[in-house]
C-alpha cells in the first residue's frame, strides 16, 4: 500500500520602509554687525515599517518564492513472521508461510523537508489543514495517521488533524523582544500505521499556513 502526501506551503512576502518629511519649519534672525544671532528650524519625520512574513516548506529556501509542491511517499510492504520473510511480488509466487498474520513495515522516501520562517511581525502560528483526505476510491485513511517531528523546538510542527484545520504550533521569536523571527528546521514525516487498511494507492494533500496577529 502506498500513501502519497502532497505538501502545500504558503509563501508570502511584503516589506516597505517609508520615510517622509511631514512638516518643515523656517526662522529668520537679523541684527547689526558683530552681534551673535541664531535661527532654529525643526523638521518632523514619519517612519512606517510594514509587516513581513516568509514561510517555506520543502523547495522554498529564502529568498526564493516557489509554488512547487513536494511529495512525501510511504510504502507498506508485508513480511511473514516469525522470520520476517518478504513475499516475492507477483501472482502464484511460492513462500513459506507458517500461518501467522503478516506485518506491514513502513518505508518512507522524500520525507525529510526543510522548513523556514522569517518575519518582523511578532508571534507566528502555523496550522495544518487536511484539505484532501488520504483516499483510494471509496476507501479513506484519516490524515491524522501522518506524523511530523521537528529538528528545532523553536519551529515546531503543527498537529495534523483527521480533517479540516488543526491546532496551532507557535514559532518562537529570535530577536528584538521576540518581534523578529528567523527559524529553520527539518520536518520528518511518518505514517503511524495504527490500523489495517485496504490495499491500494492513497493520495491526499496537507496545506500548511503561517500567520501573524
Amino acid at each position: 500500500m502506498t500513501a502519497r502526501i502532497a505538501l502545500r506551503g504558503t509563501v508570502a512576502a511584503a516589506c516597505l520602509a517609508l520615510i517622509a518629511a511631514a512638516r518643515a519649519e523656517t526662522a529668520t534672525s537679523a541684527s547689526g554687525f558683530n552681534v551673535p544671532r541664531s535661527a532654529t528650524a525643526r523638521l518632523d519625520f514619519s517612519l512606517s515599517i510594514q509587516k513581513f512574513l516568509f514561510f517555506g516548506v520543502g523547495a522554498s529556501p529564502w529568498p526564493a518564492q516557489s509554488n512547487a509542491v513536494g511529495t512525501v511517499r510511504f510504502v507498506l510492504a508485508p513480511s511473514i513472521p516469525p522470520a520476517g520473510i518478504a513475499p516475492v511480488a507477483g501472482s502464484r509466487q511460492p513462500v513459506d508461510w507458517p500461518g501467522g498474520a503478516p506485518v506491514f513495515a513502513v518505508t518512507a522516501s522524500d520525507h525529510v523537508l526543510p522548513v523556514e520562517v522569517r518575519s518582523n511581525a511578532g508571534p507566528i502560528a502555523i496550522r495544518a489543514e487536511a484539505s484532501t483526505p488520504l483516499s483510494n476510491g471509496s476507501h479513506t485513511i484519516p490524515m491524522s495517521e501522518i506524523t511530523i517531528a521537528s529538528s528545532n523546538p523553536g519551529l515546531p510542527a503543527p498537529p495534523v488533524p483527521a480533517s479540516g484545520i488543526g491546532g496551532a504550533a507557535l514559532v518562537a521569536g529570535t530577536g528584538f523582544s521576540s518581534l523578529v523571527t528567523l527559524q529553520k528546521a527539518s520536518w520528518t514525516f511518518g505514517y503511524a500505521n495504527s490500523a489495517s487498511r485496504s490495499a491500494g494507492s492513497y493520495t491526499g494533500v496537507l496545506r500548511f499556513t503561517a500567520s501573524t496577529p
